[in-house]
């Protein structure tokens, strides 16, 4: 079949040079297998790739980089991943190779048993682990990987999130996985990966423009990708944002509040302000001790008296308004 998409844009949309013969591998199982799968919808097909340039930087690798380190060195009793409990060299016999890497011994025969499901005529990986790294194998690897998590699904409601989290557990370079993701379908839509690019693209498809490729952004980019790739249904078309779950909110029911009358909201306001005047005499004068400190022994002792005296006043005061607010209100309720 012809691919929705070519490799000089992938190259366009990748971040760094990538392995030629990787890009090349990931492109043969598509041309040969994507149909099978549902992956010849182009909207699918942007999403499966951003996944997949995240997985490998931009293809640069198929094999895990094996030091061993600590973790690589348990992977060598690993029985939860098919692996034997002695320390024999199955770590490293069955460690990840694929642009998603496969690990573990169990997960070398589920594809080759998968593949053997579909009608593939594919080699014993148990046997030949690295023939996973052999072309259309090679490619074939994520492709288990997405149908066996049922991935269409979420592209079609464009929800990168889910995505993410059932290919990896968790949303581990999320950000980065959306960054390719709308690299590669302003690329496929015909636009450049620059901020600017972003800005005409924003522009022209009557969005805010602010350079940022965000949900809004990615929604009409859905929305383009399904246009260019012909005939969807309308919940595909529809192109739901799903960066963050929505959750709706109770309306909070109106309550009838007690009308104040003109009276007492006067009475209160009063007091209320000469209250406020109060604390402005005694506290708000910036420079009160500057005036204090040049006044002679008498005079301090009878400034202190007055001090006494007003904030014993607002107290009372503060306390007479309290009490009055209360019955009020009591007033008001009965």
């Amino acid at each position: 079949m012809n691919l929705p998409i070519t490799a000089e844009q992938i190259r366009m949309a990748a971040k760094n040079k990538g392995s030629e013969a990787n890009l090349r591998s990931v492109l043969t199982s598509l041309d040969r297998y994507a149909a099978d799968v549902g992956l010849d919808r182009l909207h699918r097909l942007i999403h499966y790739l951003a996944q997949l340039m995240h997985e490998s930087g931009s293809f640069k690798w198929d094999q895990e980089i094996w030091g061993p380190t600590p973790a690589q060195a348990r992977y060598d009793t690993r029985t939860d991943l098919g692996n034997t409990p002695e320390k024999d060299g199955d770590g490293y016999l069955y460690r990840g190779r694929g642009p998603i890497q496969i690990t573990g011994k169990d997960n070398y025969r589920q594809f080759r048993d998968w593949c053997r499901s579909q009608g593939y005529d594919c080699p014993d990986f148990v046997a030949e682990p690295d023939a996973v790294n052999t072309d259309p194998w090679e490619g074939l690897v994520p492709i288990l990987y997405w149908t066996s998590r049922g991935l269409n699904k979420w592209a079609d409601q464009n929800d990168p999130e889910t995505i993410c989290l059932k290919i990896n557990g968790g949303k581990n370079g999320l950000a980065d996985r959306l960054d390719y993701y709308g690299r590669l379908a302003l690329v496929v839509c015909g636009y450049g990966v620059s901020e600017a690019e972003v800005r005409r693209f924003q522009a022209e498809h009557g969005l805010d423009v602010d350079g940022d490729v965000g949900p809004k952004t990615r929604s009409a980019l859905h929305k383009r990708l399904v246009e260019l790739g012909g005939s969807a249904s309308e919940s595909v078309r529809s192109s739901p944002v799903v960066e963050e779950t929505v959750v709706e909110r109770e309306v909070p029911v109106p309550v009838d509040r007690p009308v104040v009358t003109e009276k007492v909201e006067k009475e209160v306001r009063q007091k209320t302000n000469w209250l406020s005047s109060a604390f402005a005499t005694v506290f708000g004068t910036g420079g009160l001790l500057s005036y204090l400190a040049g006044m002679d022994r008498d005079a301090l002792i009878l400034v202190a008296g007055i001090g006494v005296v007003v904030i014993a006043a607002v107290l009372f005061g503060g306390e007479w308004i309290v009490r009055r607010v209360k019955s009020i209100r009591k007033e008001l309720e009965a």
